[in-house]
């Protein structure tokens, strides 16, 4: 019998739309400390990543490659796909780009956080990186927040300015600047391969919320651990962020440090089961979760009207 190869489907959801999705999983009572934990495989081009999830409607995985040297053969660093099936039969009903995905929900998640952690106020972004994860960033802060002013950090200054210059083309005011700019932020978000800390933790506004998104490597970190004592701190969930957040581990390695700083999930943030304080930071670290793809790609499945494996998918047979 000849196989069936699902033709590679677009992803043209907005950013509010992914948010719309996340929230929409999370108020119906999906418990993110229940996910999966992602498999991680080392191989000689670098790491690869396997990360399933599944609802009684859908169940879905992705497969990820990091590949540190694609940079410099003008590749991406992150390969990847992601196949959509139907949760009571399991057949295949989408084929989507993993990396456009990951583009997507990555941003759309700590936009999901930080619109229920910043201050009303909030303007000012700082943003940490000038590669593709910030301008997703920008764009779904953007969908969230009433932004006015944005300062680029980064280590190159061409990337640099021309996020600055994507960034007055949306209408902020826009420059690039250092990490002490985290001194006037109101928003700070790390989009990085750094694996030491940014900036300095203690200069960070009371009032200002953070988050970090680049590691999910325990050896690995973008703030540092002064941040992470003063702050309150919230994670995708408890069980992925002890396994994967450097970030926290590092820091929570320290037991004064570890017993005064209690994680809340994300669920419990947008279900309203937390407090947000505003007297000190509020630290948001992202891993990445199989659910986030899931919620994301099924969002994506129904936006063209599809409910299963008898709706429409492109199908072509490979002999």
């Amino acid at each position: 019998m000849p196989a069936q190869i699902l033709a590679q489907s677009a992803i043209d959801l907005t950013p509010a739309q992914a948010v719309e999705a996340l929230e929409r999983v999370l108020l119906d009572g999906l418990d993110p400390e229940a996910g999966p934990p992602r498999s991680n495989l080392a191989v000689p081009a670098g790491e690869l990543l396997l990360m399933p999830a599944a609802t009684t409607a859908y169940a879905g995985v992705k497969i990820a490659g990091v590949a540190p040297a694609n940079p410099a053969r003008g590749l991406p660093r992150i390969t990847g796909s992601y196949l959509l099936l139907d949760g009571p039969t399991l057949q295949p009903l989408a084929l989507f780009d993993g990396i456009a995905l990951t583009s997507l929900r990555t941003p759309a998640v700590t936009a999901v956080a930080l619109r229920r952690l910043a201050v009303p106020e909030a303007a000012h972004l700082v943003l940490f990186g000038a590669g593709p994860q910030a301008y997703g960033h920008l764009d779904a802060l953007l969908a969230v927040r009433p932004l006015t002013r944005l300062t680029v950090v980064a280590r190159r200054a061409e990337p640099a300015a021309a996020l600055v210059e994507y960034a007055r083309k949306l209408g902020l005011d826009a420059v690039a600047g250092t990490p002490e700019a985290v001194a006037g932020a109101d928003l700070v978000v790390c989009c990085t391969t750094a694996r030491t800390p940014l900036f300095d933790g203690r200069a960070v506004p009371a009032h200002a919320a953070v988050a970090a998104v680049g590691s999910h490597e325990p050896a690995a970190r973008e703030v540092d651990s002064a941040l992470v004592a003063r702050s309150a701190l919230y994670v995708e969930a408890r069980s992925a962020a002890l396994r994967e957040a450097g970030d926290l581990l590092i820091a929570l390695a320290d037991e004064s440090i570890a017993e005064s700083t209690p994680l809340a999930n994300l669920s419990e943030l947008v279900n309203g089961r937390v407090v947000v304080p505003t007297d000190r930071p509020r630290c948001f670290k992202s891993v990445g979760m199989a659910w986030q793809d899931l919620a994301v790609a099924a969002a994506q499945y129904e936006r063209y009207g599809h409910s299963g494996p008898s709706g429409h998918s492109e199908l072509y047979t490979m002999q």
